[in-house]
């Protein structure tokens, strides 16, 4: 594991603490990211943000530094020469964005006048779009998506199933509500067989497939020392091509309630209506 990535809006800074603590004297042995929350992104802000920043993680220079959500009303036009700044007094190793289109991905790079090296977005066999535009361009132009949510809150753990639904704060992932569930059926099903193929955990299958394709990388989170090697084993597998393709099909043909649609589905699960 090379890549840690943090933000400043995680827990109001103290992510960033924490793990600038954890790093002690490896710091300099791995790739730091954080990220920008763009409320304000104006140069003369973005340069206080970064400075705090690197001051919480106990470093002079932040390797990737990323704008964390495109801003609705602010163009890149405006952010990206705060960017470019920081960059030319080597304050950040190189930008990037998250969750941004391919369109305003691309309009960042002309802003910026060089490449945004990156793109983190919600990528998992449960959320599978950025493969159809993302990873191609990334592909193409030596870039880098980064993958948040590879394992999709837990879905692709392959515990779950509408007869087995999670409670706490996954109640409120439309992924959860009871019809999304059956229609993950069949995707959670190949995970399961290709797992058992490779005599692995359906997690390490669903981060491999990721790990397979080009220019991505993963970020997954863990809640116990078991998970977090459970996860770096993942690096380890090697899918074959039938394993990999079935896997690509079933994460295509997904097809989950999204909007006012899941709202009522989660709503009828609430209430027991039957369907």
């Amino acid at each position: 594991m090379t890549l840690f990535d943090t933000a400043e809006a995680y827990g109001f800074g103290a992510s960033e603490r924490i793990l600038g603590e954890a790093l002690g004297a490896d710091r300099d042995r791995v790739v730091v990211a954080s990220k920008l929350f763009p409320v304000a992104p104006f140069p003369p802000m973005i340069r206080r943000s970064a400075l705090a920043s690197a001051r919480r993680l106990q470093l002079r220079r932040i390797p990737l530094y990323q704008v964390h959500q495109p801003n609705p009303v602010v163009p890149d036009s405006v952010i990206m020469p705060g960017m470019r700044a920081l960059l030319d007094d080597d304050r950040i190793g190189a930008v990037g964005v998250s969750n941004y289109s391919l369109a305003r991905w691309r309009q960042a790079d002309a802003a910026l006048g060089r490449p945004v090296i990156s793109n983190q977005v919600q990528f998992s066999l449960a959320h599978p779009g950025p493969l159809q535009d993302m990873v191609p361009f990334a592909e193409q132009e030596n870039r880098i998506v980064i993958a948040y949510s590879p394992l999709a809150q837990g879905l692709l753990g392959g515990k779950y199933s509408a007869d087995n639904r999670p409670g706490g704060v996954r109640m409120l992932n439309p992924l959860f509500v009871r019809e999304n569930l059956h229609r993950a059926a069949p995707l959670l099903n190949t995970v399961r067989e290709v797992a058992a193929a490779h005599d692995v955990q359906p997690v390490q299958v669903a981060l491999a497939w990721l790990l397979s394709l080009p220019r991505v990388v993963v970020i997954p989170g863990a809640s116990s020392v078991e998970q977090l090697e459970c996860n770096v084993a993942a690096a380890e597998l090697e899918l074959d091509a039938n394993s990999q393709t079935a896997l690509t099909h079933a994460a295509q043909a997904f097809r989950p309630l999204t909007g006012f649609g899941a709202l009522r589905s989660g709503v009828q699960d609430k209430l027991g209506f039957e369907r």
